[in-house]
Order: C-alpha cells, then structure tokens, then sequence
C-alpha cells in the first residue's frame, strides 16, 4: 500500500490593493510567492478591509478600490501566481475573517495594541488616523493567519513584530479556551530587498518614481533614460563612479555580473557614457516584462475569468475557515 504524501505546510499572505504593482513588488513579495505555490499550501488574498483602515476619508479611493482590486490581481496572475496551484480570495468576500476577529478581540488586551510601534507611529503624524480599525488592524491580521491555521506567513525583517503578535494571541486563547486550537505561526522570512525608483529612493507609487510590471517597452525606455546620473559625472569625458548613481543599484538586480564589470569598468575610464550603460538595464527590465504582459494581456480581455478566479478561490478559502470557526465557536461555549 502506497503511503499517502503528507500535506503542504500552508502559508498566508496578502497585500493592500494599491492597483497595478511596480517592480518593488515583484521583487520584494510576488517572485516569493510564485516560488513558494510549487512547495507549499498557499492562500494569497487581496486586503481590502486593511485599506479602509487609512483610506476611509479619501473618497476618490473608495470610487477606484474596485479597480485597484482586480487590477492587482492582474497582476499576480501576470507574475506567475497559479490558482490551480495557491487559493486566491478578497478579503471583503470572507465575513468569517470578520468573526474571527470579534473572538479573538475578547480575549486580546487592548494594551497589545496599543503598543505596536506603526500605531504609534502613524497616529503621532495623524491624529485622524485613531479609530478602532486602525487600532485593531493587527489584530485582524492575526484573524487573517489563524483563520487558514497557516503555519507559515512571508515577510521582510521589519514586519516579524505583526507575526510574533499573532502568536501571542493564538497562545492565549488556546491557553483560555482550548490547548492548541490554534497552532502558532512561523515567520517565513524573505528577501525583501530595497528596490529602488527612479530618483534612487524606495520605489513607490506615491513618490510617483516607480517602473510598472506592465509599463510598455517604450515607456520603460523613456523611464530610464531620463534617471539621475553620477551627479560628479558632468561631462562625457569626466570618469564616473556607480556607487554615487542612481541607476546602479538597479544593476545589481538586473544585470548579470560579467557585464556589470564591464559597465563599472567603462564608467570609471570615461569609455562609455551614461545612456551607454543604461541600455543593458532597459532591455533586462523588457525582457522580464515581456511574458507579465503577455499573460495580462488574456486576462484583461477577459475579466469575469479574473473575477470566477477570485470567487472559486473564496469559496475554497471559506471551506477551511468555516471549519477552524466551528472549532473556535465549540471551545468558547457557542456550539449552541
């Protein structure tokens, strides 16, 4: 009798909806998942009750968030994301998130929340920013991973303290109500490297610095053409130096090392200028571009796949969360 294979360890992951994603994405978050789908049990949702919780004042968000939803989604798909292969849902779609997180919160010390530094933070710069669902954001988290019981949740460094809270509040809640309902989730650490834009700082949407998966070859071109340089390479004859340019760090994603030798080597003898060694990056970004636009473009031309993708997806979410709030409700005595 053949032995039946073990069952995947489950990750759970998501993102705000922000729209169509940039490179910093990809290479901070969805190159991870499309390695991730082919090992593990993954759940990947978009995180739309998470943007109410700062964006609730700004109409022209709440009149785009729709847009901003499948927009994104897009391109997941585009990335490499497979819904054969990881379970894609909305947030918003799964209420029992929701319930999870009325539960939870009855045995969650306020002052858990109150302590979470990007709380502080953000409500010392706006005041505006103090509502229940800014507070009780991270707490919604934890509902979000202990929901799947997911054993595993993608993140960079600065994001362990949300994962070390939702371990805190699976350990008391199992310790009031029942002994390990709720396992206790790793932090999966990853390389969430700083890519940046085009001025060399983070690359954001907001800061209005930021390469798209889907931006067209010729406006990629024109995007890089037009970075910042060496700021002491006046001349095209003054040697250069990459560490002080804009453009190198983007090299070092991109371009392969035996040409970057070459390109430090003839930026430094003033041998090649700076629309020189911008070329090789141009045509990297295009080249890892090409099949992102070629997989949107199929979905784009046809949406209601996107949204059934989401709702099929939803649907297996919820098969898995209905049954850890059946055992969740039992334990505190509302199997009633």
């Amino acid at each position: 009798m053949m032995t039946p294979p073990l069952p995947r360890p489950r990750v759970l992951s998501g993102m705000r909806p922000t729209g169509a994603l940039h490179l910093g994405h990809y290479h901070g978050a969805l190159k991870n998942w499309v390695a991730l789908q082919a090992t593990h049990d993954c759940f990947f949702f978009v995180a739309d009750w998470h943007a109410l919780t700062t964006q609730f004042q700004d109409r022209q968000d709440r009149q785009s968030i729709e847009r901003n939803v499948y927009d994104m989604v897009v391109d997941w798909l585009a990335a490499g994301i497979d819904p054969e292969q990881a379970t894609l849902f909305i947030q918003s779609r799964m209420p029992e998130h929701a319930e999870l997180f009325t539960l939870l919160a009855m045995s969650t010390p306020s002052s858990w929340l109150e302590r979470v530094p990007s709380y502080k933070d953000q409500v010392g710069k706006h005041p505006e920013l103090a509502t229940f669902g800014f507070l009780g954001y991270p707490l919604l988290q934890a509902a979000d991973i202990l929901i799947y019981k997911a054993q595993f949740v993608p993140v960079g460094e600065d994001q362990t303290a949300h994962v070390e809270l939702t371990r805190e509040v699976a350990r008391r809640f199992n310790r009031i109500y029942s002994p390990d309902l709720l396992p206790e989730p790793q932090a999966l650490l990853t390389d969430t490297s700083r890519l940046p834009g085009l001025d060399g700082q983070k690359m954001s949407k907001s800061l209005g610095n930021a390469i798209a998966m889907r931006d067209a070859p010729e406006v990629v071109e024109t995007k890089v053409r037009t970075m910042p340089t060496d700021p002491q390479r006046v001349r095209r004859t003054d040697p250069g130096d990459p560490a002080r340019c804009p453009v190198w760090p983007l090299h070092l994603v991109y371009t392969d090392a035996a040409t970057r030798i070459d390109l430090e080597t003839g930026c430094k003898t003033a041998a090649i200028g700076c629309l020189d060694c911008k070329q090789p990056l141009i045509e990297a970004i295009q080249r890892e571009q090409a099949p992102w636009r070629e997989r949107a473009n199929a979905y784009l031309a046809n949406p209601k796949q996107v949204h059934w993708i989401v709702e099929v997806g939803a649907e297996r979410a919820r098969a898995v969360a209905r049954k850890t709030l059946k055992e969740v409700r039992s334990a505190m005595g509302l199997a009633y």
